[in-house]
């Protein structure tokens, strides 16, 4: 009883921590009203948003446009985004970035360096020696990483969508092609957090597609299994995705629709933008063709004829998906000289036949890597802008041999709406209805180590061991645990990607090092010596795949065990404090499955065999993160997490290791055969022993072999670098608002200065005065306005509106007099009226005072003579003199007698009949047609000893028995003597006036 009243005491501390994060959620909901997510293409980027109000909505930009294209142009003293910068390509193509994702997370030496050289080669790309990555060199004094343009992008992707909004955004989810490398992910997240931006999850662009898909059809999934492929060619590259639809019991909401990828295959480069500068290598020929007899320069060494030219090809190719040919034409290409030529679309396919050969490729690959066939696809649905083109389709439809392809998806915004579904999904601010996402890992990831073993006795020798991490198609987000038990010194190890024999040889070189990190531990012998007493059970180094695909080291820690007597004496009180705390967030599991925390078994690394997957101990066994769903179809791929012991559980376990020991001697004794209590020693004997753990965290380095990461001060400086320039855009189009204001006023007042409603109230004086300083106004604005600061701007703009103060009022003033004295006349009348019928209330049933009345009759009187007076004073005032008669008056005086009357009507709306008294003739008068019966009683009956001031009545027995009934026609027939006899009574003409008037 006493451990257990202990343990009820516990709970109060961790009930108010509860308590205090739910109030810190509840607190950080203000900031997440709104989530966003951008689709970043190549070429383009959809953003869209979720609110309150609005939910799955595409962000229009500022030209009302769905889709905006990702390009910037860098300038000395600006930079334009989106289609600003698609025009400025033409005249500045060096500050003209596009396709820069393409340099994301990728070395000097890299295969695709070279090739953006060679499709861009007028930008100038310099070298940076500590990370070994390329910038843009834009001037000698500007110089930009592809991780700082992408950043400017991201933030003007979240000034659309905010200004959309209408409130500030800051959790997104970016979606990112399927075959990005652990360093290209990471060089996203780094812009991200360039442009202020909190990211929710990286999602892969074929699994926000196939998500969007499945949440517009959820009715149509069910526990049967649904393979559907889907086929993106998007501007820069070509993705295929087999997806896998069925319903799936979870453990938080029962049966759900999941989505699961099953196989993936890309092609890097096959993609719009290659067809597209074939076609311009097709056209730039043609024009050299055209003045080959004229001795003139190649066009292809002018960068604006060869942007102009790229926009003609990037049009062109659009226009042949749908006509067999179409004329090239562009104005002044280059010296002033036109462009015209025909081009068919068999031209264009022929230029193109080898990428159409490689359509096929991506199917294939997807299917390897899922382990099935065609004949267990049901449906291949085409995404992206480049499976427009015919031919694309065609080789495509041959390559599935299905009877038609798929189109019932926008293949635009459907990575755009998946992403920002999951962005609501993943925020506190919305409930989403739940869909299953199990992504799946491309690359696979293994540990690699090397340690001393003994062959032979004396012989000891180097032996190199891999281990499989996260193996191929391997779902995630997902966390892992390797143990290394024979070390008990420092070491290192080695993370690296696993077998990549899917990719060609060019994809290698393109993929760059397959080396990921060495990890440099510190601190494991001095762990041994802090517990010489204790049995080592392993290093445990804590992997985490995230939702982001990005693999981190959580932590590495040196694990101890021993085995102790449980007995209350040894248990100290910080140790059952500890394991109360636990039992209240859903302990009680064994204490392996709750060290650390972790979701995930271990493993050992005694097998003589390398590298197989087969062998028992060579791989991590996964486990799911807490709460993944599983297949009831199929047996599920990762056994259950062995914390998820329910309370039942964790009371038995509870009672099993901590209770036995406390509990009262009387129920020790009971515990004996025969009812004899136990003997002390057999007591002993029968107690469990108890294993006691200990965890020393070991102390990690982390050397990035693939792509280093910005550091810390460089990343701080490039966030500085953003921010100035979005501070100085922002200063500039404050400058550019202040001065298009000061030169529209300008203009608006030299032309109202010629109307006739301002000339009527201006002299000739005043307005040669106004026109003259406007003059000035305007050659200072075309001389010195140019340099002028916003203040300055702003000031100039302040004197000229004090100068046309007094003349805009009274013409505004002339304007407001009709309607403003209209209305004060209809109020007057209409209160007036009110004031009447008032009056003319019977005494009996008035409901309204005499000081109420006569103070709106006063009110009358005064806005009547306040407004004959204020009328009459006007208009003997000239028109060009201030007026007397103001607007803000007339809504004074209108407001003060409406308030006066609405005040009466108020009274009149809750005011109670009063009760009505007894005629001359015993009878009562009648009650209102909405009064009940009950009412009627207590109008007729008074209570005992009181009597009504009413003439005495001839027959009491009578009347009571007629004022029990309700009124009516046999009423009027109790009354005195003479009623039966006058039939003509009720038809006076007195009683019907006072009933009309009631």
């Amino acid at each position: 009883m006493a451990a257990t009243g202990r343990r009820q005491r516990l709970r109060r501390p961790a009930c108010f921590a509860l308590m205090a994060v739910l109030l810190a959620d509840l607190l950080a909901l203000s900031d997440t009203l709104a989530v966003m997510s951008v689709d970043l293409g190549s070429e383009s980027m959809k953003v869209a948003i979720v609110k309150p109000g609005v939910p799955m909505e595409i962000v229009l930009n500022k030209e009302s446009r769905r889709k905006t294209p990702v390009m910037v142009t860098l300038k000395e003293n600006e930079r334009f985004f989106g289609d600003s910068a698609a025009g400025m390509a033409i005249k500045n193509p060096k500050a003209t970035l596009r396709y820069f994702q393409h340099l994301l997370g990728k070395q000097a030496d890299n295969p695709h360096v070279a090739l953006y050289r060679a499709r861009f080669p007028e930008h100038e790309l310099s070298f940076d020696p500590q990370r070994q990555t390329v910038h843009f060199q834009i001037s000698p004094q500007l110089q930009f990483s592809p991780e700082e343009v992408l950043g400017m992008i991201l933030n003007y992707s979240r000034s659309l969508a905010e200004d959309f909004a209408e409130q500030p955004i800051k959790d997104a989810v970016i979606t990112v092609p399927a075959f990005f490398n652990q360093a290209e992910r990471r060089a996203v997240l780094q812009a991200a957090r360039m442009a202020g931006l909190k990211v929710l999850q990286l999602i892969n662009d074929n699994t926000a597609t196939a998500l969007s898909y499945g949440v517009f059809r959820r009715k149509d999934i069910n526990t049967t299994a649904q393979n559907i492929m889907f086929y993106d060619m998007g501007s820069g590259s070509t993705v295929c995705t087999i997806v896998t639809y069925q319903t799936v019991k979870t453990k938080e909401a029962g049966m759900q629709p999941q989505l699961q990828i099953r196989g993936v295959g890309f092609d890097r480069t096959l993609g719009g933008l290659e067809m597209e500068l074939r076609l311009r290598e097709h056209l730039a020929g043609l024009f050299n063709e055209q003045r080959k007899g004229q001795r003139a320069k190649d066009v292809r060494e002018n960068p604006r004829a060869m942007a102009k030219l790229l926009r003609e090809a990037n049009r062109l190719k659009t226009v042949l998906s749908a006509n067999a040919d179409h004329m090239a034409q562009i104005e002044g290409l280059m010296d002033d000289v036109d462009f015209k030529a025909k081009v068919t679309r068999v031209e264009f396919e022929e230029l193109c036949a080898d990428l159409f050969e490689r359509v096929p490729g991506p199917v294939q690959q997807a299917l390897q890597s899922a382990e099935m066939s065609l004949d267990e696809i049901e449906q291949v649905i085409l995404v992206g802008g480049a499976t427009r083109v015919p031919k694309v389709q065609e080789v495509l439809l041959k390559a599935v041999g299905k009877e038609e392809l798929g189109k019932n998806i926008n293949a635009d915004e459907a990575a755009a709406m998946g992403a920002v579904y999951q962005a609501a999904a993943l925020s506190k601010a919305f409930k989403v209805k739940p869909f299953v996402v199990r992504d799946a890992v491309v690359y696979p990831i293994l540990v690699e180590f090397t340690r001393e073993v003994e062959e032979e006795p004396g012989v000891r020798s180097l032996k190199h061991n891999k281990r499989v991490l996260f193996s191929r198609m391997g779902p995630y987000p997902q966390r892992k645990v390797i143990t290394f038990n024979r070390y008990s010194h420092d070491f290192n190890f080695h993370i690296n990607y696993g077998d990549l024999g899917f990719l060609g040889p060019e994809d290698l070189r393109v993929f760059g090092s397959q080396n990921l990190t060495t990890v440099k531990l510190k601190g494991v012998g001095e762990s041994f010596k802090k517990y010489p007493d204790y049995e080592s059970k392993g290093i445990k180094a804590h992997f985490n795949l995230d939702e982001s695909g990005v693999l981190s080291l959580d932590r590495v820690e040196s694990v101890f065990e021993t085995v102790v007597e449980d007995s209350p004496e040894e248990e100290s009180t910080l140790t059952k404090l500890g394991n109360t705390i636990s039992s209240l967030f859903g302990g009680g599991a064994t204490p392996d499955a709750k060290e650390n925390g972790t979701d995930t078994v271990q493993e050992e690394e005694e097998s003589p065999a390398e590298g197989s997957k087969d062998e028992p101990g060579e791989q991590a066994e996964p486990k799911e993160e807490a709460g993944a769903p599983r297949e009831d179809a199929s047996p599920p791929p990762f056994p259950e997490p062995e914390g998820d012991t329910g309370p039942e559980g964790a009371k038995a376990a509870e009672k099993e290791d901590g209770d036995r020991p406390e509990a009262p001697p009387g129920e020790k004794r009971e515990a004996g055969p025969e009812g004899t209590p136990a003997a002390p020693e057999e007591e002993k004997k029968q107690k469990p022993a108890r294993k006691q753990k200990m965890v020393e965290e070991i102390g990690v380095e982390l050397v990035v072999l693939d792509v280093p990461d910005l550091a810390e001060v460089e990343l701080a400086r490039s966030v500085q670098k953003l921010e100035d320039l979005t501070s100085r855009d922002l200063e500039k189009q404050e400058r550019e608002k202040a001065a298009n204001s000061l030169e529209a006023f300008i203009f608006e007042t030299q032309d109202k200065l010629d109307q006739p409603e301002y000339q009527e109230v201006s002299t000739e004086e005043q307005r040669e005065d106004i026109s003259g300083k406007l003059r000035a106004a305007s050659t200072w604005l075309e001389d010195e306005g140019f340099g002028a600061t916003t203040a300055k701007l702003k000031e100039k703009l302040a004197e000229l509106k004090k100068l046309c103060q007094g003349l805009f009022f009274r013409v505004e003033e002339r304007k407001k007099w009709p309607e403003r004295l209209s209305a004060l006349d209809n109020l007057l009348n209409h209160s007036s009226m009110f004031l009447k019928g008032a009056r003319l209330i019977p005494e009996m049933d008035q409901i309204f005072t005499e000081v109420e009345m006569t103070t709106l009759e006063k009110v009358i009187n005064e806005t009547w003579a306040w407004k004959n007076a204020t009328v009459a004073e006007q208009a003997k005032l000239p028109a060009t003199d201030k007026p007397v008669l103001l607007s803000k008056d007339i809504e004074a005086k209108m407001m003060a007698l409406d308030r006066e009357v609405q005040y009466l009507l108020n009274k009149a709306k809750f005011a109670k009949p009063r009760p009505r008294p007894k005629d001359k003739n015993g009878t009562r008068a009648e009650p209102p047609l909405n009064a009940s019966d009950s009412d009627q009683g207590e109008k007729v009956i008074p209570p005992a000893g009181q009597m009504e001031d009413v003439e005495p009545i001839p027959e009491p027995e009578k009347v009571e028995a007629a004022e029990s009934e309700p009124a009516s026609s046999e009423t009027l027939e109790l009354g005195g003597p003479g009623a039966a006899s006058e039939p003509e009574q009720p038809a006076q003409p007195k009683q019907p006036v006072k009933n009309d008037e009631l």
